[in-house]
């Protein structure tokens, strides 16, 4: 099917500049824009892994990723902390 769509001059430069990244020509990469938008519109409903056909690949959890440091501080830690901090804070306002 061939179509004629009407663009501002502005568009159809970032147009050809993105189909240019890509490595296509403008009516190229204009019909997978368009087929790519058909497809997502058909299957609004359902799950990107149903979509593509394909599971998606677990994502890492990021329980553990800082286990090598050792234990967080404690409460009483933290506690202290603040209160060395914040010992002085105010006492420099006339």
């Amino acid at each position: 099917m061939n179509l004629t769509i009407d663009l501002s001059e502005q568009n159809a430069a970032a147009l050809e500049a993105q189909a240019r990244e890509a490595h296509m020509p403008p009516e190229s990469y204009l019909s997978k824009i368009v087929a790519r938008a058909l497809h997502s519109s058909q299957h609004a409903g359902e799950a990107p892994e149903q979509i593509a056909g394909q599971p998606l690949k677990p994502q890492k959890s990021a329980y553990g990723l800082l286990a090598e440091y050792g234990p967080g501080p404690t409460e009483k830690d933290i506690d202290e902390n603040r209160r060395e901090m914040f010992s002085g804070f105010g006492e420099l306002v006339p």
